[in-house]
């Protein structure tokens, strides 16, 4: 009886436990265990997991459950009562996690257990409709970014022998992206059981990730040999008498530009989500249903989100510049066609292009940090671009909300974000391509 047990036992185990060890030789391939690489990717993972969770339920919360009219109104308060703060608070979030270098570790638990603690409360208010939702969410998107500017300051610490940013970069992306993918529909399963139940979900996952943020190594806090790396735009801002620092340089012109661009995508990808969300909702592609058209729509965002950054890992840093004119100039050139022929293929097409795009276009930037930034200030750069990108999403976001539900009309908005960001850094671009883009480091 008990070697049969222990025989059933084994049997019901070995699933687990076999994903369990193909997971961990997938993210600790080539040196990425050794160097605590494979570490932060399981734990990106887990915050992707954690984030669709809680994006699930406040999804059904309020956008789905109300008509459209007043689905727009209750948007645009969630944005007003939590994006509108964030883009005062996103400016200190880099800054203050610079002055905290020898607690990264303890910077990303924080950001997740605040999380954990939040879903048990927003769990509570939507299953009364209490206002808390508001505050609650907006504190959930603070210690999401937060988190999102500590990783990208810990990826270059974590750098496996004859590895790229980039390919690294790439790596911890599509480990998030997957597990966005697996989590979702187990949360929109979970929704079934009842409105709080995905925020369950997400409180036992953050909870998790929180104890996995202490595995990280002892040199993701260590802070030797760093500076405050400032943009080119913040030296022309600050009198060069108050720095301090005699160490201090700024970034080269070639990733102010490149981050121009790449704000110009993270304006039309939140842009996107919002304006197609009530597009689709009011009229569906083709003969499908709203839910059906928005589900297109996504995973063809996800699944060019996912190529963008394959393609990156197999580029790694060849001509970064060329990669971010290319792929903003694709995205434009995709927007101005499917809202000239407006149709179900060509939104879908959309969403994947902008997808792809957002994704190299952020994985060349990381080249060029990678390459102009001294190492001594290197952390504190994607510390600050991270930031500012978030900033521009949420910028997007606003107009899409507000935005006639006309295809044509909408998607010609987003195209004048692209178009604006394309033709105003793509000179600088091609510039640096040509001389090398590597500046002399300049102190400030």
């Amino acid at each position: 009886m008990g070697g049969a047990a222990r025989s059933v036992g084994r049997a019901l185990h070995l699933p687990v436990t076999g994903a369990a060890r193909g997971i961990r030789r997938v993210t600790h391939a080539h040196g990425a265990g050794e160097s605590g690489l494979g570490k932060l990717i399981e734990l990106h993972a887990v915050n992707g997991a954690g984030d669709v969770m809680i994006t699930v339920a406040l999804a059904s919360t309020v956008f789905f459950s109300v008509p459209t009219d007043e689905a727009r109104g209750r948007v645009a308060l969630y944005l007003a009562i939590t994006m509108a703060p964030f883009t005062v608070l996103a400016p200190v979030i880099g800054p203050l996690l610079d002055r905290l270098p020898h607690g990264r570790r303890a910077a990303m638990a924080a950001a997740m257990l605040a999380r954990a603690l939040l879903a048990l409360l927003i769990s509570g208010a939507v299953a009364t409709g209490s206002l808390e939702l508001y505050p609650a969410a907006l504190g959930v998107l603070v210690a999401s970014k937060a988190y999102g500017v500590v990783r990208s300051a810990v990826v270059p610490r974590l750098l496996p022998p004859l590895f790229s940013l980039v390919k690294a970069n790439s790596r911890v992306t599509l480990a998030g992206l997957l597990a966005t993918g697996v989590a979702a529909p187990i949360a929109a399963g979970l929704h079934r059981l009842g409105d709080p139940w995905p925020l369950y979900g997400a409180f036992v996952i953050f909870v998790g990730g929180t104890a996995l943020s202490f595995s990280l190594p002892p040199k993701v806090d260590s802070a030797r040999g760093e500076a405050v790396a400032l943009l080119a735009a913040d030296e022309t801002r600050l009198p060069r008498t108050k720095v301090k620092r005699p160490g201090l340089r700024t970034v080269g012109p070639a990733v102010t530009h490149a981050l121009g661009a790449n704000a110009a995508l993270r304006c039309l990808s939140g842009f996107l989500i919002f304006f197609l969300a009530f597009l689709l909702r009011e009229h569906p592609l083709g003969d499908q249903s709203a839910v059906v058209s928005l589900g297109l729509v996504g995973v063809a965002a996800g699944a060019g989100n996912a190529l963008g950054t394959a393609v990156g890992a197999w580029l790694r840093s060849r001509a970064p510049e060329i990669i971010i004119v290319t792929v903003v100039a694709a995205a434009l050139g995709m927007a101005l066609v499917a809202a000239v022929f407006f149709g179900a293929v060509l939104v879908t097409c959309l969403a994947a292009v902008a997808g792809f795009a957002q994704a190299l276009a952020k994985l060349a930037l990381d080249a060029l940090i990678q390459r102009d930034v001294p190492e001594l200030v290197r952390s504190s750069a994607f510390a600050r671009s991270e930031t500012l990108l978030q900033m521009a999403w949420v910028f997007g976001g606003a107009v899409g909300i507000v935005m006639p539900l006309n295809g044509t009309v909408g998607l010609l908005a987003g195209a004048a974000f692209v178009a604006v960001g394309w033709l105003s850094t793509l000179r600088g671009l091609i510039a640096s391509a040509r001389y090398g883009g590597r500046p002399r480091a300049r102190v400030a």
